[in-house]
Parts: C-alpha cells; sequence; structure tokens
C-alpha cells in the first residue's frame, strides 16, 4: 500500500504533462493560444489513447470522463498553487512578516495539495477498476510514451523536449 501514493503521484504527474505542461515554456509556439492550446492537446491525445486502448465503448466514455474530472482538479489545483505562491511573494516584500506567517502559507498550500492527491488518488482507482489489467497496461504504456515527449532538461530521454 506503500506504493499508492506514488502511483497516485506518477499518474497525477502523467496527465498535467499531457494535460498541459508545456503552458509556460511552450506558450509562444502556438501564439495567442498559450497553456490553453497545449492543455486541449494534452487532452485530445489522451482522448486518441482511451480509444485506441479501451475496446468496450462504455467503458471508454467512463474512462475520458475520469481522466477529465483529473484535469480539471489538476488545473484548479495549478491555480490555488499560484494564490498561495502570491501570498508569498507578498509576504516576501513586507520586511514585518514572521516565520510563522509563512509557515501558515506553506502550511495551507501542502495541505491543499494533499487534498488534490487524495481526489487524484480516488479517481485513479476508480478508472482502474473500469479496466482489465492487459488495458491498464496499455494505456500506461501509452502515457508514458506521451509524457516522454513533454520532459525537459537532462532527464529527458532522446526524443524528448530540451530545455526549459
Amino acid at each position: 500500500m506503500k506504493q499508492a501514493p506514488l502511483l497516485a503521484g506518477l499518474f497525477a504527474a502523467t496527465i498535467m504533462v499531457t494535460a498541459g505542461c508545456g503552458s509556460h515554456h511552450h506558450g509562444m509556439d502556438y501564439p495567442g493560444r498559450g497553456g490553453e492550446y497545449a492543455a486541449e492537446k494534452g487532452a485530445q491525445e489522451m482522448t486518441v489513447l482511451i480509444d485506441k486502448t479501451v475496446q468496450d465503448q462504455e467503458k471508454a466514455k467512463q474512462v475520458q470522463a475520469i481522466v477529465g474530472d483529473i484535469i480539471a482538479e489538476v488545473k484548479h489545483t495549478s491555480r490555488q498553487n499560484r494564490h498561495y505562491h502570491r501570498k508569498l511573494y507578498e509576504l516576501n516584500a513586507d520586511y514585518e512578516a514572521t516565520p510563522e506567517d509563512f509557515t501558515k502559507i506553506l502550511d495551507e498550500m501542502n495541505n491543499s495539495r494533499m487534498r488534490s492527491a487524495s481526489k487524484i488518488l480516488v479517481m485513479r482507482f476508480k478508472m482502474k477498476e473500469l479496466l482489465t489489467a492487459q488495458e491498464w497496461k496499455v494505456l500506461s504504456d501509452g502515457m508514458n510514451d506521451l509524457r516522454s515527449r513533454y520532459r525537459h532538461g537532462k532527464d529527458a530521454p532522446e526524443g524528448g523536449k530540451e530545455g526549459a
């Protein structure tokens, strides 16, 4: 059971990457569209992957709905993180700010992330229950392939995007 949070994190990272990793780094590739375009493209790639992987159309629709919910949760968490970071920037500019002031915001941010990760974990297991072991393997392998195209920096495999 110790692997469950790790798997949930990996799954959430996969969804985040395929749903819009390129928003800040590659927004200039798509003038006027930026992160929304990347998120839309990632969601479309996931739809194609699910359609290829899950033969039962009803199950595929259910899996796609869960992926949509995961993407929505990731977007919500991203907005929340930006909010917490703004609060930290404001606090940093406040000469009178105490360590406790920073700790309070960091605790709120970490608690928010944990709630989101828990929600995503529940959704991940709902999705897994819909699929056979073979479908899960093919879907997971496909997500790994998609994710590898969006990796940045020295950890990117050959063919993955390099740089920050």
